[in-house]
């Protein structure tokens, strides 16, 4: 089935179903009926997804079914550029929520530490580092030039966990120079065998970016317990 094909079916089926809508629910009694109604419904899905679930079905409907019959009200410039202005005011807005989510959790963050710095059992670095020993190793320390093996669990300072090699029950080997910032620093001061908690300012972390896959919002404080289990030398 080509995309033409298959893009003339969405539509046909979204108009059938826009019309259908407004005479009342109909029973799926064949499979077109199912593959309409499926096309419909992952379409409706992707509007709420994206913050369409407003859009005017009528006027949709409309387009659809006179682009079909190639009497439309604009012309393809005119349509691309109405949809692709009102796409880039969407971001926009999106992303205007986003710095203001990240400033909340700047300022979350450094109202945690701040906190958190007060407790004798937490040592804070020159870089802004916080780090509380749980046990302490005799081992080796790594340097920048090693791998590590390491169990870990992290977590945001509201204690939602987002990743944990002791839930997956295997630790994990990788670079000291090959994970963020904070992370580099303490494994250097971390003889095998110790058990850290360590707690990491955003600019030490993933930043104003955050995390890829959304588990780590934009300027997040990061709590991640470590246990340096050996160092291997390249």
């Amino acid at each position: 089935m080509t995309m033409r094909l298959v893009t003339l079916l969405a539509a046909t089926a979204f108009i059938t179903a826009c019309s259908q809508g407004q005479k009342g629910r109909v029973a799926l009694a064949t499979e077109i009926d199912s593959v309409s109604y499926a096309i419909g419904a992952d379409i409706g899905t992707n509007f709420k997804r994206n913050k369409l679930a407003d859009v005017n079905v009528q006027a949709l409907a409309m387009g659809l079914g006179d682009a079909l019959d190639s009497t439309g009200l604009m012309t393809e410039d005119e349509v691309n550029k109405v949809v692709q202005g009102y796409m880039m005011k969407m971001q926009e807005a999106k992303m205007a929520e986003e710095r203001v989510k990240g400033e909340a959790e700047r300022i979350k963050g450094e109202q945690f530490l701040a906190e958190n710095g007060k407790r004798k059992e937490v040592v804070t670095t020159s870089s802004g580092l916080q780090y509380e020993v749980i046990t302490m190793g005799s081992g080796a320390k790594p340097t920048s030039n090693d791998q590590v093996k390491v169990h870990y669990t992290g977590t945001l300072i509201d204690g939602t966990k987002f990743d944990s090699s002791v839930d997956r029950g295997e630790p994990i080997t990788f670079p000291v120079t090959g994970v963020i910032r904070g992370w580099v620093e303490a494994l250097q001061m971390m003889p095998i065998g110790s058990k850290w908690k360590l707690f990491i300012p955003s600019e030490l972390g993933y930043g104003a970016q955050g995390a890829p896959g959304g588990k780590i919002p934009a300027n997040s404080t990061l709590i991640f317990e470590v246990e340096l289990l050996d160092v291997v030398k390249q």
